[in-house]
Protein backbone atom coordinates (compact mmCIF):
# COMPACT_ATOMS: atom_id res chain seq x y z
CA UNK A 1 0.00 0.00 0.00
CA UNK A 2 3.28 2.32 -0.56
CA UNK A 3 2.47 3.37 -4.29
CA UNK A 4 -0.57 5.04 -3.49
CA UNK A 5 0.89 7.39 -0.89
CA UNK A 6 3.82 7.67 -3.47
CA UNK A 7 1.78 8.94 -6.11
CA UNK A 8 0.20 11.23 -3.69
CA UNK A 9 3.32 12.94 -2.52
CA UNK A 10 4.98 12.64 -6.23
CA UNK A 11 1.04 15.22 -7.36
CA UNK A 12 2.07 17.30 -4.61
CA UNK A 13 5.55 17.87 -5.46
CA UNK A 14 4.87 18.05 -8.91
CA UNK A 15 1.84 20.95 -7.88
CA UNK A 16 4.17 23.11 -6.14
CA UNK A 17 7.51 22.92 -7.94
CA UNK A 18 6.39 22.55 -11.32
CA UNK A 19 4.87 25.73 -11.01
CA UNK A 20 7.59 27.76 -9.68
CA UNK A 21 10.41 26.14 -12.13
CA UNK A 22 7.74 27.51 -15.01
CA UNK A 23 7.90 31.00 -13.46
CA UNK A 24 11.51 31.61 -13.04
CA UNK A 25 12.52 30.00 -16.43
CA UNK A 26 12.86 33.27 -19.24
CA UNK A 27 12.00 30.39 -22.43
CA UNK A 28 8.17 30.48 -21.78
CA UNK A 29 7.97 33.73 -23.12
CA UNK A 30 9.84 33.08 -25.86
CA UNK A 31 8.40 29.81 -27.33
CA UNK A 32 4.51 30.12 -25.85
CA UNK A 33 3.79 27.04 -27.80
CA UNK A 34 6.09 24.75 -25.71
CA UNK A 35 4.75 26.37 -22.68
CA UNK A 36 1.49 25.68 -23.33
CA UNK A 37 2.39 21.77 -24.08
CA UNK A 38 4.41 21.70 -20.42
CA UNK A 39 2.03 22.97 -18.42
CA UNK A 40 -0.83 20.66 -19.97
CA UNK A 41 1.51 17.64 -19.26
CA UNK A 42 2.03 19.30 -15.75
CA UNK A 43 -1.54 19.23 -14.97
CA UNK A 44 -2.27 15.72 -16.35
CA UNK A 45 0.61 14.43 -14.86
CA UNK A 46 -0.76 15.76 -11.26
CA UNK A 47 -4.38 14.45 -12.37
CA UNK A 48 -2.68 11.39 -13.49
CA UNK A 49 -1.23 11.15 -9.58
CA UNK A 50 -5.01 11.41 -8.29
CA UNK A 51 -6.57 8.83 -10.63
CA UNK A 52 -3.78 5.98 -10.28
CA UNK A 53 -4.19 6.64 -6.23
CA UNK A 54 -7.44 6.56 -6.53
CA UNK A 55 -7.58 3.12 -8.59
CA UNK A 56 -5.25 1.16 -6.50
CA UNK A 57 -7.06 3.11 -3.01
CA UNK A 58 -9.72 1.62 -4.01
CA UNK A 59 -8.24 -1.70 -5.02
CA UNK A 60 -7.08 -2.11 -1.30
CA UNK A 61 -10.36 -1.37 0.19
CA UNK A 62 -12.73 -3.24 -1.96
CA UNK A 63 -11.96 -6.62 -3.23
CA UNK A 64 -13.95 -6.57 -5.48
CA UNK A 65 -12.53 -3.73 -7.51
CA UNK A 66 -9.04 -5.15 -6.88
CA UNK A 67 -10.68 -7.94 -8.76
CA UNK A 68 -11.28 -5.93 -11.89
CA UNK A 69 -8.07 -3.99 -11.69
CA UNK A 70 -5.55 -7.35 -11.21
CA UNK A 71 -8.13 -9.25 -13.54
CA UNK A 72 -5.86 -11.97 -15.10
CA UNK A 73 -2.61 -10.97 -13.80
CA UNK A 74 -0.40 -13.21 -11.95
CA UNK A 75 -0.65 -13.60 -7.96
CA UNK A 76 2.52 -12.32 -7.41
CA UNK A 77 2.04 -9.23 -9.24
CA UNK A 78 -1.41 -8.57 -6.59
CA UNK A 79 0.65 -9.73 -3.62
CA UNK A 80 3.69 -7.31 -4.97
CA UNK A 81 1.13 -4.59 -3.90
CA UNK A 82 0.27 -5.43 -0.44
CA UNK A 83 -3.07 -4.37 -1.28
CA UNK A 84 -4.31 -7.48 1.54
CA UNK A 85 -2.83 -5.47 4.19
CA UNK A 86 -6.05 -4.14 6.12
CA UNK A 87 -5.33 0.14 5.79
CA UNK A 88 -7.99 2.15 7.45
CA UNK A 89 -7.35 5.46 5.24
CA UNK A 90 -7.51 3.35 1.87
CA UNK A 91 -11.58 3.44 1.44
CA UNK A 92 -11.63 7.26 2.46
CA UNK A 93 -8.99 8.08 -0.06
CA UNK A 94 -9.89 6.49 -2.73
CA UNK A 95 -13.67 8.24 -2.01
CA UNK A 96 -12.03 11.77 -1.42
CA UNK A 97 -10.11 11.24 -5.06
CA UNK A 98 -13.43 9.65 -6.68
CA UNK A 99 -15.77 12.60 -5.52
CA UNK A 100 -12.97 15.03 -6.77
CA UNK A 101 -12.98 13.81 -10.43
CA UNK A 102 -16.65 13.84 -10.06
CA UNK A 103 -16.46 17.35 -9.22
CA UNK A 104 -13.86 18.03 -12.08
CA UNK A 105 -16.52 16.81 -14.70
CA UNK A 106 -19.15 18.84 -13.61
CA UNK A 107 -17.24 21.86 -13.23
CA UNK A 108 -15.85 21.23 -17.17
CA UNK A 109 -19.72 20.50 -18.29
CA UNK A 110 -20.74 23.58 -16.26
CA UNK A 111 -17.80 25.45 -18.30
CA UNK A 112 -19.09 24.16 -21.07
CA UNK A 113 -22.43 24.88 -20.76
CA UNK A 114 -21.85 28.52 -20.20
CA UNK A 115 -19.31 29.09 -23.09
CA UNK A 116 -21.93 27.42 -25.26
CA UNK A 117 -24.96 29.35 -23.65
CA UNK A 118 -22.66 32.63 -24.12
CA UNK A 119 -21.90 31.84 -28.30
CA UNK A 120 -25.30 31.29 -29.46
CA UNK A 121 -26.80 34.83 -27.12
CA UNK A 122 -23.92 36.24 -29.01
CA UNK A 123 -24.81 34.90 -32.20
CA UNK A 124 -28.50 35.77 -31.61
CA UNK A 125 -27.11 39.74 -30.77
CA UNK A 126 -25.03 39.35 -34.26
CA UNK A 127 -28.50 38.22 -35.69
CA UNK A 128 -30.29 42.05 -34.57
CA UNK A 129 -26.90 44.37 -35.35
CA UNK A 130 -26.07 43.25 -38.69
CA UNK A 131 -29.62 41.93 -39.77
CA UNK A 132 -29.99 40.70 -43.70
CA UNK A 133 -31.72 42.90 -45.81
CA UNK A 134 -34.99 42.10 -47.58
CA UNK A 135 -33.81 39.86 -49.93
CA UNK A 136 -30.35 39.15 -49.15
CA UNK A 137 -28.59 35.79 -49.44
CA UNK A 138 -26.19 34.99 -46.07
CA UNK A 139 -22.65 35.82 -47.32
CA UNK A 140 -19.68 32.91 -47.02
CA UNK A 141 -17.31 35.13 -45.99
CA UNK A 142 -15.88 34.94 -42.60
CA UNK A 143 -15.78 38.89 -41.45
CA UNK A 144 -18.94 40.72 -39.95
CA UNK A 145 -18.75 44.56 -39.71
CA UNK A 146 -20.90 46.19 -36.64
CA UNK A 147 -21.50 49.55 -35.86
CA UNK A 148 -19.58 50.29 -32.87
CA UNK A 149 -17.72 53.43 -31.06
CA UNK A 150 -15.29 51.09 -29.62
CA UNK A 151 -12.21 49.64 -31.93
CA UNK A 152 -12.91 45.94 -30.85
CA UNK A 153 -13.00 42.65 -32.70
CA UNK A 154 -13.16 38.84 -31.64
CA UNK A 155 -13.76 35.44 -32.96
CA UNK A 156 -16.95 34.23 -32.83
CA UNK A 157 -16.81 30.01 -33.20
CA UNK A 158 -19.58 27.96 -34.60
CA UNK A 159 -20.77 27.51 -38.68
CA UNK A 160 -19.71 29.09 -40.21
CA UNK A 161 -17.33 30.80 -37.74
CA UNK A 162 -17.15 34.78 -37.65
CA UNK A 163 -14.50 37.52 -37.14
CA UNK A 164 -16.63 40.23 -36.18
CA UNK A 165 -15.13 44.04 -36.22
CA UNK A 166 -16.67 47.16 -35.46
CA UNK A 167 -16.64 49.97 -37.61
CA UNK A 168 -14.06 52.26 -34.86
CA UNK A 169 -11.61 49.24 -35.31
CA UNK A 170 -12.34 49.45 -39.24
CA UNK A 171 -11.22 53.53 -38.94
CA UNK A 172 -7.88 52.59 -37.01
CA UNK A 173 -6.36 49.69 -38.25
CA UNK A 174 -4.59 50.60 -41.29
CA UNK A 175 -2.99 48.20 -44.01
CA UNK A 176 -2.68 45.27 -43.32
CA UNK A 177 -3.64 45.61 -39.71
CA UNK A 178 -6.67 44.07 -39.87
CA UNK A 179 -5.06 41.27 -41.85
CA UNK A 180 -2.81 40.83 -38.85
CA UNK A 181 -5.87 41.01 -36.21
CA UNK A 182 -7.78 38.00 -38.46
CA UNK A 183 -4.63 36.10 -38.70
CA UNK A 184 -4.46 36.28 -34.82
CA UNK A 185 -7.92 35.11 -34.38
CA UNK A 186 -8.02 32.75 -36.57
CA UNK A 187 -4.69 31.43 -34.62
CA UNK A 188 -6.79 30.47 -31.65
CA UNK A 189 -9.27 28.87 -33.54
CA UNK A 190 -6.86 26.50 -35.31
CA UNK A 191 -5.19 25.48 -31.90
CA UNK A 192 -8.61 25.06 -30.18
CA UNK A 193 -7.64 27.43 -27.66
CA UNK A 194 -10.93 27.83 -26.30
CA UNK A 195 -10.68 24.12 -24.95
CA UNK A 196 -7.58 24.93 -22.68
CA UNK A 197 -9.22 28.11 -21.56
CA UNK A 198 -12.32 25.75 -21.07
CA UNK A 199 -10.26 23.44 -19.07
CA UNK A 200 -7.91 25.44 -16.86
CA UNK A 201 -11.24 27.38 -15.74
CA UNK A 202 -13.02 24.61 -14.76
CA UNK A 203 -10.31 23.17 -12.65
CA UNK A 204 -9.36 26.60 -11.17
CA UNK A 205 -13.16 27.17 -10.39
CA UNK A 206 -13.59 23.70 -9.01
CA UNK A 207 -10.45 23.85 -6.63
CA UNK A 208 -9.66 27.47 -5.40
CA UNK A 209 -7.68 26.26 -2.95
CA UNK A 210 -4.98 24.41 -5.10
CA UNK A 211 -2.73 26.83 -6.78
CA UNK A 212 -1.08 24.92 -9.51
CA UNK A 213 -4.98 24.90 -10.71
CA UNK A 214 -4.92 28.82 -10.54
CA UNK A 215 -1.75 29.43 -12.23
CA UNK A 216 -2.32 26.96 -15.10
CA UNK A 217 -5.38 29.23 -15.85
CA UNK A 218 -4.09 32.25 -15.51
CA UNK A 219 -0.67 31.22 -17.75
CA UNK A 220 -3.06 29.59 -20.01
CA UNK A 221 -4.94 32.87 -20.88
CA UNK A 222 -1.46 34.67 -21.18
CA UNK A 223 0.08 32.11 -23.16
CA UNK A 224 -2.91 31.71 -25.82
CA UNK A 225 -2.36 35.11 -26.66
CA UNK A 226 1.78 35.38 -27.00
CA UNK A 227 1.03 32.16 -29.53
CA UNK A 228 -1.55 33.80 -31.29
CA UNK A 229 0.90 36.76 -31.53
CA UNK A 230 3.26 34.65 -33.20
CA UNK A 231 0.63 32.99 -35.85
CA UNK A 232 0.07 37.10 -37.00
CA UNK A 233 3.31 38.30 -36.55
CA UNK A 234 4.91 35.59 -38.66
CA UNK A 235 2.14 36.29 -41.56
CA UNK A 236 2.00 40.29 -41.35
CA UNK A 237 5.22 41.04 -39.71
CA UNK A 238 5.52 42.40 -35.18
CA UNK A 239 5.47 45.76 -36.25
CA UNK A 240 2.25 45.29 -38.01
CA UNK A 241 0.47 43.15 -35.28
CA UNK A 242 1.79 45.33 -32.24
CA UNK A 243 0.02 48.40 -34.09
CA UNK A 244 -2.88 46.41 -34.56
CA UNK A 245 -2.91 45.75 -30.68
CA UNK A 246 -2.31 49.32 -29.68
CA UNK A 247 -5.15 50.36 -32.19
CA UNK A 248 -7.57 48.25 -30.60
CA UNK A 249 -6.73 48.77 -26.89
CA UNK A 250 -5.80 52.33 -26.78
CA UNK A 251 -8.82 53.55 -25.85
CA UNK A 252 -9.39 50.76 -23.19
CA UNK A 253 -6.40 53.08 -20.48
CA UNK A 254 -4.49 49.64 -21.16
CA UNK A 255 -1.01 51.49 -21.52
CA UNK A 256 -1.43 53.84 -18.81
CA UNK A 257 -0.41 54.08 -15.03
CA UNK A 258 -2.73 51.86 -13.01
CA UNK A 259 -4.22 48.55 -13.07
CA UNK A 260 -6.42 47.66 -16.10
CA UNK A 261 -8.61 44.74 -17.01
CA UNK A 262 -6.06 44.00 -19.86
CA UNK A 263 -2.91 44.91 -18.17
CA UNK A 264 -1.29 42.29 -20.08
CA UNK A 265 -1.30 43.89 -23.75
CA UNK A 266 1.58 46.82 -22.92
CA UNK A 267 3.49 42.90 -22.19
CA UNK A 268 2.57 41.74 -25.36
CA UNK A 269 3.71 44.76 -27.51
CA UNK A 270 6.51 45.09 -26.06
CA UNK A 271 7.55 41.72 -27.06
CA UNK A 272 6.42 42.10 -30.59
CA UNK A 273 8.04 45.37 -30.82
CA UNK A 274 11.49 43.56 -28.97
CA UNK A 275 11.20 39.92 -29.96
CA UNK A 276 13.57 37.37 -27.66
CA UNK A 277 15.94 35.35 -29.59
CA UNK A 278 14.10 31.92 -30.26
CA UNK A 279 15.25 28.38 -28.71
CA UNK A 280 17.36 26.39 -30.72
CA UNK A 281 15.51 23.78 -32.25
CA UNK A 282 16.86 20.86 -29.98
CA UNK A 283 16.33 22.76 -27.04
CA UNK A 284 12.15 22.95 -27.58
CA UNK A 285 12.62 19.30 -28.83
CA UNK A 286 14.29 18.85 -25.47
CA UNK A 287 11.95 20.97 -23.20
CA UNK A 288 8.89 19.05 -25.24
CA UNK A 289 10.84 15.36 -24.17
CA UNK A 290 10.91 16.58 -20.87
CA UNK A 291 6.94 17.98 -20.18
CA UNK A 292 5.98 14.53 -22.28
CA UNK A 293 7.78 12.61 -19.36
CA UNK A 294 6.01 14.80 -16.44
CA UNK A 295 2.70 12.36 -16.86
CA UNK A 296 4.96 9.27 -18.15
CA UNK A 297 6.75 9.31 -14.14
CA UNK A 298 3.44 8.37 -12.25
CA UNK A 299 2.78 5.23 -14.43
CA UNK A 300 5.96 4.03 -13.84
CA UNK A 301 5.94 4.25 -10.10
CA UNK A 302 2.24 2.53 -10.49
CA UNK A 303 3.82 -0.60 -12.13
CA UNK A 304 7.33 -0.63 -10.12
CA UNK A 305 5.94 -3.29 -8.11
CA UNK A 306 5.03 -5.66 -11.04
CA UNK A 307 7.78 -4.92 -13.18
CA UNK A 308 10.11 -6.09 -10.28
CA UNK A 309 8.19 -9.41 -9.60
CA UNK A 310 8.00 -10.07 -13.47
CA UNK A 311 11.60 -9.08 -13.75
Amino acid sequence: MMVPAALLLLGALTAVLAPRLLARADWPDREPVVALWVWQCVVAGVLLCCALSMTLSAAAAWHAVRGQVFAGAPSAVVEAYALGVAVPWAAATALALAGGAVWSAAMLVREVVRARALRHRRRAELLVRAPLLPGEEPADGRLVVLEGERPDAWWLPGAPPRLVVTTAALRRLRGRQLDAVLAHEQGHARARHDWLLHCSAALAGGFPQVPVFAAFRDEMHRLVELAADDVASRRFGRLTTALALVELNEDRGVFGPGPAPHAHVPQRVHRLLTPPARLTAARRMRLTAAGALVPVVPVLVTFVPALRVLG
